[in-house]
């Protein structure tokens, strides 16, 4: 494999770093802007060294681990080599940005883990079963796909172009899960129930929601009124969510429309059923 390095030791860099050392992969070096997030990170690898960006800079594979607006002015002012390789690992900026990299020789990639890494010790638990979307020439695929089987994780090829879409679209079943339970903990704190509470109740059906698209599919994990077709409950939420005010029926309405999509391609619901449903839900 080489030498490895990383640059940027925030929460992304030190979760990964950590996890390849702990598979056995040797992680050579860090840098990072702070020289005390690059020493901090280093202490927890095994025969790592913290260095400066431009020592770092040298190894025959570079991650770069910084946020997305720092990565294009990094590659433009390292001194790259011919022979290595820079990978960037963010999910949403294209590979291209790396062009100073390749104008020197090297070879240049992405390797992005679909995982969140707000708690990098808990990343490190959820790696083994994620997915990470590679790109690359073929030595340097080959070569991350074998560092994404290390690490127990499922190797997704993105095609140049694909990144913003790719990311951006991650979002739905990442962080904007989020905005979804607190809309419902929204609705549920106007009849008195808090936020812990709501949780409480919520978390667990969520969690089985998941399952069940994990086991079935998204189609046959619909359940509720809208996979019966129960067009009069569909009224009854609605008029509630007037009631309550017309964001919350309009982001009701939109997502019943989606659930109406995705059933009617079980055919479990009739047509008539399916019209019905739609006539509750379409706009006046």
């Amino acid at each position: 494999m080489g030498s490895i390095a990383f640059i940027g030791a925030g929460k992304l860099g030190s979760a990964l770093a950590q996890a390849l050392s702990q598979r056995g992969v040797a992680v050579g070096q860090v840098a990072s802007r702070s020289s005390a997030s690059a020493q901090h990170l280093a202490a927890r690898i095994p025969g790592c060294q913290a260095v400066d960006a431009a020592i770092a800079a040298q190894a025959d594979l570079v991650f770069l681990t910084v946020s997305d607006d720092a990565i294009g002015p990094l590659a433009a002012q390292l001194p790259w080599r011919a022979g290595q390789a820079v990978v960037h690992c963010s999910g949403a900026t294209e590979v291209s940005v790396l062009q100073p990299a390749a104008d020197a020789g090297a070879e240049v990639g992405g390797f992005h883990p679909l995982q969140i890494f707000s708690d990098p010790q808990r990343a490190i638990e959820l790696l083994a079963g994620s997915s990470v979307a590679i790109e690359g020439p073929p030595a340097l695929e080959a070569q991350l796909q074998q560092l994404a089987h290390t690490l127990g994780m499922h190797p997704l090829r993105l095609p140049p172009g694909a990144r913003a879409l790719y990311h951006g679209s991650a979002s739905y079943a990442a962080s904007f899960l989020l905005s979804m339970l607190d809309e419902a903990v929204t609705v549920w704190r106007s009849f008195g129930i808090d936020e812990a509470q709501a949780l409480q109740a919520l978390l667990p059906m969520a969690r089985g929601t998941l399952d069940a698209a994990a086991s079935k599919g998204l189609s046959a994990a619909v359940a509720g009124p809208i996979s019966r077709g129960d067009a009069g409950v569909i009224a009854r939420h609605l008029a509630a969510f007037t009631a309550l005010g017309p964001e919350h029926a309009e982001l009701y309405r939109e997502f019943t429309r989606r659930q109406l999509e995705l059933v009617q391609t079980t055919q479990r619901l009739s047509e008539a059923q399916a019209e019905r449903v739609s006539q509750v839900i379409s706009p006046e």
